[in-house]
């Protein structure tokens, strides 16, 4: 028996009734610990990385067209209401050529006069395809690299870069992982990527310094200045079987206001093999198709 002083008055508290309360408080405690950590365990954490890299699988492009983002936002350039687009995956039809909707008001005029000229070139027949930058053994620059069809990527995740690379070609993209772009930065192919992970499921990538020569955002021919400015948030869903990037661009010289784009993949078993583009890609039915690069000089 325990005794307990009230008002002066002694009284006997039943050691059963005070062990049961005891009990009580603790089973209240160890639940509201146990609430608190499995909410932790369940929360990404702020420094996790996604796992975007492994040698047993790769990412494979669920089509070669941007997507439209979600509703209120500006979205990509589609085609030419005038010529419609039926690709080899839009089910019976007479596939047709991507001719690019230069109408589009949120394009500078210099653009739109650029991608009516491209357009031009295929309907009259000058060229019977389009440029496509990888078709034709060229880079995708940023963004259109994303937009490579039937071939996988692969990611190689370090603590200070992140690498993209595409099976043709074996073409590389590096990311740093770092919070500022250098002070001066030369216009290339890929430009200058930097970024960070967030929320331990999405890698945010932030690009400047793209060159314009035969450098496109999509593959309807949609050029930009040296002035773009791309931002990428890749996203892996939550059984990790896919891949989403949202993009948006900026180029005041170029576009109205900024485009939204999505762009998703899908996982794929599929073991990195070796292609060499130039190897198989020459006009062959006289086409005049966009010449492939040729280096001026031997490199070795």
């Amino acid at each position: 028996m325990f005794k307990s002083a009230s008002n002066g008055n002694h009284r006997r508290i039943p050691f059963s009734k005070l062990w049961l309360g005891t009990f009580a408080g603790f089973l209240l405690a160890f639940s509201a610990w146990a609430m608190n950590a499995l909410a932790s365990a369940q929360a990404p954490k702020k420094d996790a990385v996604p796992e975007l890299a492994s040698s047993r699988f790769a990412w494979l492009a669920a089509g070669a067209d941007w997507l439209d983002p979600p509703a209120g936002l500006r979205g990509p350039i589609k085609n030419d209401p005038d010529h419609p687009f039926h690709g080899n995956l839009d089910g019976p039809g007479q596939v047709t050529l991507r001719i690019g909707n230069y109408k589009d008001p949120v394009l500078k005029p210099w653009a739109a006069a650029q991608m009516r000229v491209s357009n031009e070139e295929v309907l009259s027949g000058k060229r019977g395809l389009p440029f496509s930058a990888q078709s034709r053994c060229y880079p995708g620059g940023v963004p259109g690299q994303l937009l490579f069809p039937a071939e996988p990527f692969y990611f190689i995740q370090t603590p200070k870069q992140v690498w993209m690379i595409w099976q043709r070609d074996h073409m590389v993209r590096r990311v740093y992982l770092t919070n500022k772009h250098s002070d001066k930065v030369t216009p290339s192919w890929f430009g200058e990527s930097i970024g960070h992970y967030e929320n331990g499921d999405t890698l945010v990538i932030d690009t400047i310094g793209l060159s314009t020569k035969n450098s496109y955002i999509d593959n309807y021919r949609t050029p930009h200045t040296e002035k773009l400015h791309v931002v990428e948030r890749l996203k892996l869903s939550a059984d990790g079987k896919m891949l989403e990037a949202m993009v948006t661009v900026d180029d005041p010289d170029t576009f109205n206001e900024p485009l939204h784009m999505v762009q998703r993949w899908r996982k794929a078993d599929n073991p990195l093999l070796e292609t060499v583009c130039a190897e198989d890609n020459f006009d062959y039915f006289h086409q005049n198709l966009f010449p492939l690069p040729e280096a001026k000089k031997p490199d070795f």
